[in-house]
């Protein structure tokens, strides 16, 4: 809750409370999914449009990629761009509590990376779309086009 009177405290002080309780704050928290996001959701309807077939959430491989394509021996990671500190105003880190969301943030780029050379050991082809990409669907679309036209003998289904 923000209150009028707290506020100017707040502002002399340097730094700025939640505007939730932190039972709510952990309601939100619980509530960001992992799986069947909207850019993942974006991201299989174009493969999907493009002909091509996926499994998703392969437990199994490192990271557990969003969408697996065996027959080409490709993976990818639909990552938020907060989420994997992506370079971009949507991965901007938090003006409070920097001291939780720069290790947490750092751990989950160490681990991106060490999952995607764990895949690449495995044969595994791993290409990664950001969630800020997708603002431009044409541009992500002709990425897997020729991302995928090495990969496949019949060119002809990929009409751009």
């Amino acid at each position: 809750m923000v209150d009028s009177f707290h506020a100017p405290l707040r502002l002399v002080l340097g730094f700025m409370t939640d505007r939730v309780s932190s039972a709510q704050r952990s309601r939100n928290m619980a509530a960001v999914r992992v799986a069947g996001t909207a850019p993942e959701r974006a991201v299989r309807s174009l493969l999907h449009r493009l002909g091509l077939r996926f499994r998703l959430h392969q437990k199994l491989l490192p990271g557990t990629p969003d969408i697996v394509l065996k027959r080409h021996s490709t993976v990818v990671f639909v990552h938020g761009c907060f989420w994997h500190g992506h370079d971009c105003p949507r991965g901007k880190l938090p003006a409070t509590r920097r001291e939780f969301w720069l290790p947490k943030l750092r751990r989950n780029k160490e681990r991106d990376l060490q999952n995607e050379k764990r895949l690449r050991a495995l044969g595994w082809r791993v290409l990664t779309v950001w969630e800020c990409e997708l603002r431009n669907p044409a541009r992500v679309r002709r990425r897997l086009v020729k991302a995928f036209a090495a990969t496949r003998a019949d060119r002809s289904r990929f009409i751009t």
